[in-house]
């Protein structure tokens, strides 16, 4: 406790030095003594239930009114309160219409079964030493090229077990059409087969299939490659995307939902799949089953709630982040701009904003829209208001684009490493897998035995164009780990310390 201080005065009278010593009282500080954690908490406890401290009290006195008439009285109110048949058939008439209208015109839920994510043989790992070995036998990089690899993989955040196809295990590697129709459809039919093992459904009952490579788009595509080879329906939609980039999964998540609402009592397959690496890119690919049928309700993992896309592709600096081009040599490459994590961050701002009033609770909700009133009607200067995220969802699978990608949306989310671990381990163990990266996260997740009902799941994903889309899941039930897992065989290692992994970089 502060020790009391005291106020100290003197003054002369009549040659006499009179010296007074009270006590100075101030108030206590209290922003030292209050906790603005828990002061906010409390904030958003109180929001919560409004309503219901709302409601009470006016039940709680209609309650104690009603006990206090007597049986005449209330028989009376009964009898004032009895309508006509005529109006009892018009009423019941009229809710019986608007109920079935309000039924109909409601979008199906959209679930989601199941996934699988495709591991590849042990055989094919590339730790960094025999990347940068490899990648100076294809005779394509001069020294000054190779140094600057070994930079980008020392701060990368990739591990020594993520995975090559094995074209790339030749001298020199086996580029061809060929080799890489073999690479997807190595991935693709490992990822379908344990699917179908899965759920135990058959390809002839799936309605509508959609398939996402970014950069091999053969003929005929690999949509088609998927059909002939399972020998699905003749009526089945297809629809194969291209050249998306990263944040295509939920770009094809989107499509197939909006098929599904179409097309009711339907199963639909999303396949993702990366089989092209370089410097940070590895093999990986994912499959997903949604359906609306009533019936997969109790075996189904996660219900869609919301999708939200923006894209920033009308901007010219937007549009040319990340570009395919040939270089003076007629080498045929990816360009990414030295502002790309700044268009990330501005594409996830634009993200936010759409789906800041979707997801947080109405305390959050209150302060948003505070925020943007004070911009947008009274023009002050405000920063956006960043909704506190942590109280809407329980995980978080943010695209494994790089070390600095999940950096920032850690940094710009206020999330913590623990919400960020999931796609910093993805990150180490299978390196970034374009569109994939962010299955293989909730994959993680789940591992973990970290899933129970009710939790809910925010994908991120940022792509070429340049696009950022999010993806919102709710969990159905508990959800424990599986033999299937891409983890199972190592989920025990993980979570591995950042520093750590990056003392066995530099010492490779």
């Amino acid at each position: 406790m502060e020790p009391p201080r005291f106020r100290q005065s003197s003054s002369f009278h009549d040659d006499t030095l009179s010296l007074h010593i009270s006590p100075a009282r101030r108030l206590p500080d209290f922003l030292q003594q209050v906790n603005m954690k828990y002061l906010k908490l409390g904030y958003h406890n109180l929001i919560q239930h409004l309503v219901i401290l709302i409601f009470i009290p006016p039940l709680l006195v209609t309650f104690l009114e009603v006990r206090r008439m007597g049986l005449n009285e209330l028989w009376k109110l009964w009898e004032s309160m009895q309508f006509n048949l005529i109006s009892v058939i018009i009423c019941s008439a009229l809710l019986v219409f608007s109920g079935t209208m309000y039924v109909m015109s409601r979008p199906q839920p959209i679930c989601l079964v199941d996934f699988s994510c495709y591991l590849p043989d042990g055989q094919y790992e590339v730790p960094l030493g025999l990347f940068i070995e490899r990648s100076r036998q294809t005779g394509y990089f001069d020294e000054r090229c190779l140094e600057f690899q070994e930079k980008i993989l020392e701060r990368s955040g990739l591990g020594e077990k993520t995975y090559f196809p094995p074209a790339m295990f030749h001298v020199p590697p086996k580029i061809s059409t060929q080799a890489a129709r073999e690479e997807s459809a190595a991935v693709i039919f490992g990822c379908l087969d344990e699917l179908f093992e899965k759920t135990k459904i058959m390809p002839k009952d799936v309605g509508v299939l959609v398939v996402n490579f970014s950069l091999f788009n053969p003929t005929p595509s690999l949509a088609s490659m998927i059909v002939n080879n399972y020998k699905m329906r003749g009526n089945i939609r297809t629809y194969n995307l291209g050249g998306m980039g990263c944040s295509a999964s939920i770009i094809a998540i989107d499509l197939a939902k909006d098929m599904l609402q179409l097309q009711g009592n339907s199963y639909a397959i999303v396949v993702k799949v990366y089989a092209g690496p370089n410097c940070l890119f590895r093999v990986g690919g994912a499959a997903i089953l949604l359906s609306n049928k009533r019936k997969d309700r109790k075996r189904t993992k996660y219900k869609l709630n919301h999708v939200v896309r923006t894209h920033k592709g009308a901007d010219e600096k937007c549009y040319r982040c990340a570009y395919q081009e040939q270089d003076e040599e007629g080498k045929m490459g990816v360009s990414l701009s030295k502002d790309l994590m700044a268009i990330a961050v501005d594409a996830l701002k634009s993200n936010i904003t759409t789906l800041g009033p979707l997801v947080p609770p109405i305390s959050e909700q209150i302060v948003f829209y505070g925020f943007i009133v004070a911009r947008e009607v009274f023009n002050l200067k405000v920063k956006p208001y960043i909704p506190d995220f942590k109280l809407a969802f329980n995980h978080f699978c943010i695209h494994a684009g790089g070390r600095a990608v999940i950096d920032k949306v850690e940094k710009n989310l206020n999330l913590t490493p623990e919400h960020c671990e999931p796609s910093r381990m993805t990150l180490h163990r299978f390196g970034n897998t374009s569109s994939s990266s962010i299955w293989y996260s909730l994959a993680y997740t789940e591992a973990k035995g970290r899933m129970r009902k009710g939790n809910t799941v925010w994908q991120i994903a940022f792509g070429s164009g340049f696009k950022c889309n999010s993806a919102v899941w709710q969990a159905l039930r508990n959800i424990e780990p599986s033999e299937h897992s891409p983890w199972a065989h190592c989920i025990d290692e993980y979570p591995v310390h950042i520093k750590d992994a990056e003392k066995v970089i530099n010492q490779s």
